[in-house]
């Protein structure tokens, strides 16, 4: 059993219910992997140790739910930024709110500590950048140069510029000591979602929306490798902490790159969906995703993972692994120079003037303001003393925990009710029903995220202390419970399109009742799916003639927002497509969308009207306020009128979005988004 279970790569190590209501952000403490901060629309923060089921401490004092956490480099601090554009530093050793700051005027998308210096930066939806003076509780410096929401902000290792990344597909450096942009990386064709700075050498990773990361050269400021391999937008990456490969967090697996030539090491098959976040200590890779109310997290055993030597995917045998890293740096590029101590580093800062700190676009640090009453406002309550003591308030250390040399997670054992990956899905047949046999490798992982309904969440490996408040006898009935939810897809129940039974004594369906049951409805989908087919060949073959404007509009005729929909879909990934023409024909579809009871019709639809804004606002209000043109011109009065109607068509836009614009979740961020970029219709 010993043997069997360190043959895993990787496991699903634990799965919590972490808020009352949807969590919405999640981190990982970087330096000691063990520490866990989640926030939720509950607006709530909450500590965790990871492998510990209770919650150490609660930080409350938001008003809105929480959209963006990160720890410091220490761990002593956390911030959470909210959807009202507030931030809030906690100091988790004396459990209370450090700094209240406002500023912002949309949604926190990113945040970084610096790793020397009191400074936090944060990054908007209002698309600003902000650097916080956190002892001096106030905006010292603030970035502009992003057009649309800034979704991921890196400090880099010596402290001396910043990274940012946006939805705009570009990565921006700037230099804290001047208090400028170095340069601008553009080469993504999508949103960019993270950045991450190489531990030693000049290098910077990225990955984006459009399916690859990419890597740069910061002495020469060029692009030197991109991955193709990713199935599916990038969003977690990390660099191992020797600066040899990298790895990145993809839907259900982990892969391991290299660099100088691009090459893919390994992939590893693990089920955390999408991943949100990654930390490595250990030499195990951690990483951590949420569905609803629940936080799952895994182990990627980084020992039995390549790292160098021969690549997957039909490449070339490479006869020069990258294991010694710093070797290789110093014969490449050069490597950061790390200040010897944190000292006045606030100096070296970039700051904006006194006047301008007073000026609207700055912030009050007067001891009456309204941060100070929020600060009263806010708590931090220890939900565990135990754990905090034990981790926030050690009695015999100087450095601080979760330790350093904390010991790794071990892997679970043969017959433990989380399988991960196909191997270990294979090595659990036995303990089985036999009928699961088929389904093995899909459903078992499927089942690991699914959500239980206990009150305590199960933590892999077991531990012989009973957890708090749980009782012996629920704890055997776990295991029946989780198997015999193996077979079924996640939310459904194959009880749910079969009659209700009328008494407990009827006999059960046998196989052909059920299937007849359940082909009731077939034959009514297939007419609905053959029709929608139809229309849209009727759709292509007008737009393979190369009108556009004439597809769309017989795709209006339909009058089917299913079709609609495809086709926005389609304009949406090539926004060069759109031209005004095509919005005074698909605008009054767009309202259809945004009241529609289905999520990806709402979707879709804030996603189209955000681009419509983007390229076509400020041309509708320059033609509606240019003066009359002295002639006939027959072009600009056409355009005129297009522009017009749009413009009557948004006004009548903005009064839907105003009214949705007080959703929480993912659906009430875009309409914020669209209610900021349709300010200027006033």
């Amino acid at each position: 059993m010993a043997a069997a279970s360190t043959t895993k790569t990787s496991w699903k190590l634990q799965e919590i219910v972490a808020h009352t209501s949807n969590v919405s952000s999640l981190v990982l403490g970087k330096t000691s992997g063990r520490l866990l901060a989640t926030g939720g629309e509950d607006c709530r923060v909450n500590i965790w140790a990871v492998n510990k089921p209770n919650c150490i401490m609660s930080l409350t004092g938001h008003n809105n739910p929480v959209e963006c956490i990160q720890f410091s480099s220490t761990e002593e601090q956390v911030v959470a930024g909210s959807q009202s554009g507030s931030l809030r530093v906690w100091d988790l050793e004396a459990a209370k709110i450090l700094r209240t700051l406002t500023g912002h005027k949309a949604n926190i998308c990113s945040l970084d500590f610096h790793p020397y210096g009191e400074y936090v930066a944060s990054g908007s939806m209002d698309t600003n950048i902000k650097l916080w003076d956190i002892r001096r509780k106030g905006c010292v410096f603030r970035y502009k140069g992003h057009t649309q929401a800034v979704r991921c902000l890196c400090f880099s290792p010596d402290g001396k510029w910043l990274a940012s990344a946006s939805d705009d597909s570009t990565i921006k450096l700037w230099n804290l000591t001047a208090g400028k942009m170095i340069t601008e990386f553009t080469a993504h064709t999508a949103a960019v979602n993270v950045v991450a700075f190489h531990p030693n050498e000049y290098l910077l990773a990225s990955g984006s929306s459009d399916r690859t990361i990419k890597l740069w050269d910061l002495e020469k400021f060029q692009m030197i490798g991109s991955s193709e391999g990713e199935t599916s937008p990038v969003r977690s990456i990390a660099f191992n902490p020797d600066g040899c490969c990298l790895y990145s967090g993809s839907q259900d697996s982990l892969r391991v790159y290299g660099w100088e030539p691009d090459r893919c090491f390994d992939v590893v098959p693990v089920t955390w969906g999408k991943v949100a976040d990654l930390a490595i200590c250990n030499n195990q890779l951690i990483g951590v995703s949420s569905s609803l109310t629940n936080v799952s997290s895994y182990v990627v055993d980084l020992n039995r993972v390549k790292k160098s030597g021969s690549v997957i995917q039909g490449f070339i045998q490479d006869d020069k692994p990258l294991t010694a890293p710093p070797v290789k740096g110093t014969s490449i590029r050069r490597n950061y120079e790390r200040p010897l101590t944190t000292c006045n580093t606030h100096q070296r800062v970039k700051q904006n003037s006194e006047s301008d700190r007073r000026s609207p676009e700055g912030e009050r640090r007067s001891p009456s303001s309204e941060e100070d009453r929020d600060d009263k406002e806010s708590t931090a309550e220890i939900r565990n003393p135990e754990d905090y003591k034990e981790i926030f308030q050690p009695s015999s250390a100087i450095s601080r925990t979760p330790p350093k040399r904390s010991e790794p997670f071990p892997a679970p054992p043969e017959d433990d009710i989380f399988p991960v990956k196909p191997s270990a899905a294979l090595e659990m047949m036995t303990p089985l029903p036999e009928r699961l046999k088929p389904e093995q490798l899909k459903m078992a992982p499927m089942a690991s995220s699914t959500p239980v309904n206990r009150v305590e969440p199960t933590i892999v490996p077991p531990t012989n202390r009973p957890l708090p408040g749980a009782n012996p006898a629920p704890s055997k009935a776990k295991p029946p419970v989780i198997l015999a939810s193996r077979n079924e897809p996640i939310g459904l129940k194959a009880s749910d399109f079969l009659p209700p039974a009328k008494n407990n004594n009827q006999p059960a369906l046998n196989d052909d009742d059920a299937l007849s049951q359940i082909r009731k409805g077939h034959d009514t989908m297939c007419v609905v799916l053959t029709s929608r087919q139809k229309n849209l060949d009727t759709v292509r073959a007008v737009w393979s003639s190369g009108d556009i404007k004439t597809s769309l509009d017989s795709a209006v005729t339909i009058n089917d927002l299913s079709i609609i929909v495809d086709i926005l879909n389609i304009l949406n990934l090539k926004p060069s497509l759109w031209k005004l023409d095509l919005c005074t024909s698909i605008l009054p579809q767009i309202e259809k969308l945004l009241q529609s009871k289905y999520e990806s019709y709402v979707q879709t639809g804030c996603t189209s009207l955000k681009l419509i804004l983007q390229r076509f606002l400020p041309l509708i209000a320059d033609n509606l306020t240019a003066l009359p043109s002295v002639g006939v011109d027959i072009t600009r009065e056409e355009r005129h009128q297009k522009c017009k109607a749009c413009y009557k068509q948004l006004r009548n836009l903005r009064n839907v979005v105003k009214s949705k614009a007080g959703l929480v979740g993912r659906h009430g961020s875009a309409f914020r988004e669209l209610q900021l970029l349709m300010a200027t219709l006033d």
